[in-house]
């Protein structure tokens, strides 16, 4: 048994003995953590400036809507282009809005404009980052098949996912240091060099042949074969929708700026580390993963998984102690760590090479956007109800009654193995 269990984890990290997967996971950890810091420090910024938990919610529709537009055009774009390259310049463009934001923080500029000035500045910043994410953040996911065998495809996407959340929470957390020790352009500034070395380190990877077996296919054409797969795969389609809505309503995380200045009382580095909270326990799970994998019913634990985390999200909104409020957002990402993981395996093991561009941009549309869409749905119902504890705890029973649903209504989902 502890033999077995040896050799299972020397296979689970077999992905890293190739050269260029490790370049890609390091690549990809220097840019995740860049994102997630332009995320926190937008965030923190915008709400320091308005004191308006709305304004954090444009943010998010600010970047939705270029997602949810492009995603599918870009699904058909990554499939008939070189995934490293389209990376690259993908990174190279995100590194141009960083320097924006740079600029835009500027004290000589910040004495220039006024407050409604400044949060337009990021709307528009943040639109932009939008249309980049739409084609770098499903490219990033389909390059992996490139770049180790398919019989291993499994353990780089668990390492993948594990390296994913590692440099979000460092994100997360180290962002609100940055703030409270150096400002926040200082941090922009330091965000930069992240985008940078991660471009740097891409260049270590070759450029990757097309896989996509109809070149010449018009792109509305290439575009709907890539929705006729998945929603002809309903156990794929069951698990990205229950995850899309599990994610809308339970963005507690846009409204943490609001948590931690005027409920919990905290400072920038008491803010940075409730944002991590959930990324800090999704990837505790996934290590955990890693080596003890999820060997049978899978779609019950997915459902169990997406309750307990909505009903975690609930207790997040109703506490008024530091931390209880970061355990039930560490228990949340636990949870949601077991989401990531049966959906990532059912994405990557079930598409097929030629059409993971596609498969991706539908992945990203449906779940990725929805953060961005679930950030707009916090801040317009925290203005609604007057405050983000009711419009958190709303949420998470939203959260909870679309799992109840779903139970009912998808059965194959809940009863699905692989």
């Amino acid at each position: 048994m502890i033999f077995a269990a040896m050799q299972f984890r020397k296979q689970s990290l077999t992905p890293l003995n190739h050269k260029e997967f490790r370049y890609f996971i390091l690549c990809r950890f220097f840019y995740i953590m860049a994102l997630r810091m332009v995320a926190t420090v937008v965030a923190y910024q915008l709400f320091q400036l308005t004191k308006d938990s709305f304004s954090i919610g444009i943010v998010g529709l600010a970047e939705f809507i270029p997602v949810i537009s492009l995603a599918l055009y870009a699904g058909h774009v990554i499939d008939k282009s070189d995934k490293r390259t389209l990376l690259l310049k993908g990174i190279l463009s995100y590194s141009l809005c960083v320097l924006a934001l740079v600029i835009v923080t500027l004290p000589v500029i910040q004495t220039r404009l006024d407050v409604k000035n400044t949060a337009l500045s990021f709307y528009v910043i943040i639109f932009f980052t939008g249309i980049i994410r739409a084609f770098a953040g499903p490219t990033s996911s389909a390059i992996i098949a490139q770049l180790v065998p398919r019989d291993i495809l499994q353990f780089a996407a668990s390492l993948s996912s594990s390296s994913w959340l590692s440099a979000s929470i460092l994100g997360h957390a180290s962002a609100g240091f940055l703030i409270a020790g150096f400002g926040t352009n200082k941090t922009f500034m330091v965000i930069l060099g992240l985008i940078l070395t991660s471009a740097f380190i891409l260049t270590k990877v070759k450029k990757k042949p097309v896989v996509q077996t109809k070149l010449n296919v018009k792109a509305w054409d290439s575009v709907k074969e890539g929705l006729q797969f998945v929603f002809s795969h309903k156990i794929m389609l069951g698990a990205i929708s229950l995850d899309l809505f599990a994610v809308l309503f339970g963005g507690a995380v846009a409204l943490i700026p609001e948590f931690a200045e005027e409920i919990l009382k905290v400072g920038p580095i008491g803010f940075g580390w409730l944002n991590a909270a959930i990324d800090i326990g999704s990837v505790i799970t996934i290590l955990f993963i890693t080596f003890v994998p999820l060997t049978k019913r899978q779609g019950y634990k997915l459902f169990y998984a997406i309750g307990g985390f909505g009903l975690c999200i609930i207790l997040f909104g109703i506490s008024r102690i530091y931390w209880v409020s970061f355990a039930a957002l560490l228990i949340a990402g636990m949870l949601d760590g077991i989401s990531v993981v049966i959906r990532s395996t059912i994405m990557q093991l079930t598409t097929p090479d030629e059409m993971r561009g596609r498969v991706s941009s539908v992945n990203s549309m449906f779940v990725n956007s929805s953060n961005e869409l679930g950030q707009f749905e916090s801040g317009f119902t925290a203005r609604i109800f007057g405050g983000a504890a009711p419009a958190v705890v709303f949420g998470g029973c939203m959260t909870f009654l679309v799992v109840l649903i779903t139970w009912l209504k998808a059965p194959g989902l809940r009863k699905f193995e692989y």
